[in-house]
């Protein structure tokens, strides 16, 4: 189905996406200080960065499937396995999900160090969420992510545990585009960058959708 291949421009585009107003590249309305952009530096290796800008936003990194040439869409009944490094910065906010014509959004995870041991897991299509915690879930960590989107039922795993079964599912006929980024927060639901902060990161070292 698909093997990510960050590098790759024929299933990737860098620093555009429509679940930003115009495409981007800012959202602030989303509480988010991001400015997207294309340079490869920021996403094409699997290390998705973040670096302070003199007019204060965050120049960071985001992949999408959307517009690409390959287009890949995630399916009902698919799963997505995903191995990644946690950033460590107060401010980072890195995401894997899905989005598609102005919404059918799953949340694989979201993460915000201020909350240390906290994943985010949500099916924003029919109004599911879990704030998973473990100990094994910290700033640097690295954690498995396994996501089955059914469409009765979207189930989470966390480093090999079956930890949230929404009950809901996105139906049979869902459809969508991922989206790998990393936002940095503007302050109002969780806290902003330290001022003597200038760059973040995390690491997306492996990326799978699959049917099983």
């Amino acid at each position: 189905m698909l093997d990510a291949d960050f590098s790759s421009a024929e299933q990737w585009i860098a620093g555009h996406s429509w679940a930003y107003p115009g495409g981007g590249p800012t959202n602030p309305g989303d509480n988010k200080l991001d400015h997207l952009v294309e340079d490869p530096a920021y996403s094409r290796t699997g290390v998705f960065r973040a670096t302070r800008r003199p007019d204060g936003k965050w120049d960071a990194g985001l992949l999408t499937t959307e517009g690409s040439t390959e287009a890949f869409l995630v399916r009902a009944d698919d799963v997505l396995e995903a191995r990644v490094r946690l950033p460590v910065e107060t401010g980072a906010w890195p995401a894997i999900w899905t989005w598609l014509d102005g919404g059918q959004e799953i949340d694989v995870f979201e993460y915000h160090p201020d909350n240390p041991d906290l994943l985010e897991l949500s099916n924003r299509i029919r109004g599911r969420h879990l704030y998973y915690r473990n100990a094994a879930i910290r700033p640097g960590a690295w954690v498995d992510l396994r996501v089955e989107f059914g469409a009765r039922s979207v189930v989470w795993w966390v480093n090999g545990a079956r930890v949230f079964d929404d009950r809901r599912g996105v139906g049979r006929s869902w459809r969508a585009h991922l989206i790998v980024n990393l936002s940095v927060c503007a302050g109002r639901y969780h806290p902003a960058p330290d001022p003597g902060v200038s760059e973040m990161s995390y690491e997306v070292a492996q990326l799978r959708v699959y049917r099983d």
